[in-house]
């Protein structure tokens, strides 16, 4: 005989336990799409406690709505091999070209992140920061319903010792920085520099080169590095979003050493 009431404590009891333990980690990642995914893989694979806080249903960022509604992604040479390592089918289209499906590509960056330790949180949204002694040292977070519904309820805060901005285009996080410290990024004028149109070979060179702290303890990878940092989109092509992720995934474990 199925009890309900088992099952609504047992619910409440286990999200309640997972968000307990990640009111403190190492690295908070806002946003799950393909960087933010890729960076909580490696980061977890390397025993790094870490979470991503998503403010959708679903994780996956624009990946899963491939180009236009047609479920493909087209992944470069030099992005390959984390293509194999996360276990994607790909097939190659033209030299150098990979096509993959985009929702096996979501699918299984979530589930080897996952397998690694990367605790995912859904329907939840990184609103402010923790700023002390001049660095980024948490977030502030709430759940998505409450700004849908337009409602007055305060968040509550998690702490951690790197936070990565992973939340695309809009660049979220960093943006509620910049206006709280009044122009004061690791940006050539202290302030987002903006997207610029699609130009996709120069928008998967920019993407990785500008993955990096954008703040003190603020690295931003995908998307959101070329908004802060100045750098054109680049529509369905997938390969710079992997190689952030995982590069931004290094320079933070590389931190943690250096900061022990």
């Amino acid at each position: 005989m199925i009890d309900e009431r088992v099952i609504t404590r047992g619910i409440i009891e286990e999200g309640m336990r997972r968000l307990l333990e990640y009111t403190q980690a190492d690295v908070f990642i806002a946003g799950a799409g393909p960087s933010g995914l890729t960076a909580g893989y490696y980061l977890a694979r390397e025993g790094v406690k870490v979470a991503i806080f998503e403010r959708a249903l679903r994780p996956g960022g624009g990946m899963p709505g491939g180009g236009m509604m047609f479920p493909c992604i087209v992944v470069q040479e030099e992005a390959r091999e984390i293509l194999e390592e996360i276990g994607i089918r790909y097939r190659e289209y033209e030299k150098g070209y990979y096509i993959a499906s985009s929702i096996e590509a979501t699918a299984k960056l979530v589930s080897k992140a996952m397998d690694a330790g990367c605790e995912l949180f859904n329907l939840i949204e990184v609103e402010d920061v923790v700023i002390k002694n001049g660095k980024v040292e948490g977030l502030v977070i709430n759940w998505t319903s409450v700004s849908l519904a337009s409602l007055h309820i305060d968040p509550l805060t998690v702490i951690s010792k790197f936070v990565v901005d992973a939340t695309g285009h809009d660049a979220e996080v960093v943006k509620v920085v910049e206006r709280k410290t009044k122009g004061k990024l690791l940006t050539p004028s202290g302030k987002m520099l903006g997207e610029g149109p699609m130009h996709a070979d120069t928008g998967e060179r920019t993407i990785v080169e500008h993955t990096k702290e954008a703040f003190p303890h603020l690295f931003v990878c995908g998307m959101a590095a070329n908004a802060v940092f100045g750098g054109p989109r680049m529509g369905p092509i997938f390969g710079g979003m992997l190689l952030s992720g995982k590069k931004v995934a290094g320079m933070i474990i590389s931190r943690l050493k250096e900061e022990k």
